[in-house]
């Protein structure tokens, strides 16, 4: 649609007219040539002489002309603009980590497949996780892996096709055989600490207790909450199991409490499903919508009218004031013999 962004600028149209009406006549004295015998020579000329004051008149065209441009340059200053339609653009208004364990112990085939075979604890979890990325399509996700190290394996991205294949691409022991669960805490908070998501959540993921952390976890869970970084744990360890192998659920659910999470405990492919479908049920997809309007700048149309319209006239005027311009005779000596035709 047509809109104007100073719409006030048409209280200039009446100013003219305001002008004409309210302000005197402008008047500009000229130096004169004085002649002593003027009046006897207009009166035996017969004529009568008019008032010493020249008043400009105006044509038809200026009358016609003059209130077009004045409205054309009010239009040009009122910035007209054709608007376009709203144009929305949506943004993750979240970022989504997910840390998991490749420590050796994630080898234990204690998972059972939909066919009924078993599976390793790995193989189980990407499969899970892999349904969970689909799912959220409106969300920024990066990937941390850690074994004896923790390490970045995909950036905050909104390309998931990316954090599938690099989450395919892990294997166990890759990050060493034991578990640091307080360093992998650590990296997803560096890697959220500078995005402007209004909310951060990290879905952690581990099969054993920390064994190999720099930073303890319970100290690293303090940093992620005072930078708002809210921790969701999944244990998937045998409880039955000794050293670092077995899970320690305590300490989980002291890492989710202290951020605001949940904790939760995976014992087999149907109970990890379901622990991600909750997960995608507490923390839903959210998104900031932001609607744009293209607008297309006019005010040239009409200023460019005015212009067009001014050199028009003043061109007509001077072809007219040319063509009434009487042309001069040329002389002749009267006194001049004409030429003769021949000899002599």
């Amino acid at each position: 649609m047509l809109a104007f962004e100073y719409p006030w600028m048409a209280f200039l149209l009446p100013l003219p007219l305001l002008a004409w009406l309210l302000l005197p006549a402008y008047r500009e004295t000229m130096p004169a040539v004085r002649v002593p015998f003027f009046e006897e020579m207009a009166e035996r000329s017969g004529q009568r002489p008019a008032p010493g004051a020249v008043v400009m008149r105006a044509n038809w065209a200026q009358r016609l002309l003059a209130p077009l441009c004045w409205a054309l340059l009010v239009a040009a200053l009122a910035r007209p603009a054709w608007v376009e339609p709203p144009v929305e653009r949506t943004e993750p208004a979240r970022d989504l980590m997910l840390a998991i364990d490749l420590s050796q112990s994630m080898e234990a085939r204690d998972f059972t497949a939909p066919d009924g075979s078993r599976e390793d604890r790995l193989t189980a979890v990407k499969q899970v996780v892999r349904d969970f990325i689909a799912r959220r399509k409106e969300d920024r996700i990066g990937l941390v892996v850690f074994g004896a190290a923790a390490f970045p394996q995909a950036p905050l991205t909104m390309d998931h096709d990316s954090v599938l294949a690099l989450l395919g691409e892990t294997r166990i022991g890759m990050a060493g055989p034991q578990t640091a669960i307080g360093d992998a805490i650590g990296v997803a908070v560096r890697m959220t600490q500078a995005s402007p998501a209004q909310e951060k959540v990290l879905i952690l993921l581990t099969d054993g207790n920390d064994t190999a952390s720099k930073v303890p976890p319970a100290q690293a869970a303090q940093v992620a909450r005072d930078n708002m970084l809210v921790i969701h744990t999944i244990g998937i360890g045998d409880l039955h199991a000794s050293g670092e192998d077995k899970v320690d659920l305590d300490a989980l659910r002291a890492i989710a409490a202290r951020t605001g999470g949940q904790s939760f405990r995976g014992e087999d492919l149907a109970g990890l499903e379901a622990i991600y479908a909750t997960l995608d049920r507490i923390t839903p997809v959210k998104v900031k919508r932001r609607s744009h309007q293209p607008r297309r700048e006019l005010f040239y149309y009409p200023l460019g009218a005015a212009g067009i319209v001014l050199l028009l006239y003043h061109a007509a005027m001077l072809l007219l004031t040319a063509a009434r311009r009487p042309r001069r005779q040329p002389l002749v000596d009267e006194g001049a013999a004409p030429a003769r035709e021949g000899g002599r």
